[in-house]
């Protein structure tokens, strides 16, 4: 197998390596992280906006589950 052949099959994962390695390098990791829960809390937020009243049932079950 020749270094031709290694690329092709393994790109991505070189890449994503790479970029990992950037990202940590640059403490970017951080700001990432923070975006990914802002847009999770803004989605999760929307969810129970949208649907009150299921969501208050999944709750009361759950607690009476506990």
């Amino acid at each position: 197998m020749n270094f031709k052949d290694f690329w092709n099959n393994y790109k991505g994962a070189i890449i994503g390596v790479i970029v990992a390695i950037l990202i940590l390098i640059t403490k970017l990791h951080d700001l990432i992280l923070a975006v990914v829960i802002i847009i999770l809390g803004a989605f999760i937020g929307n969810y129970v906006q949208q649907n009150k009243e299921d969501v208050k049932t999944k709750l009361k079950t759950f607690i009476d589950k506990m």
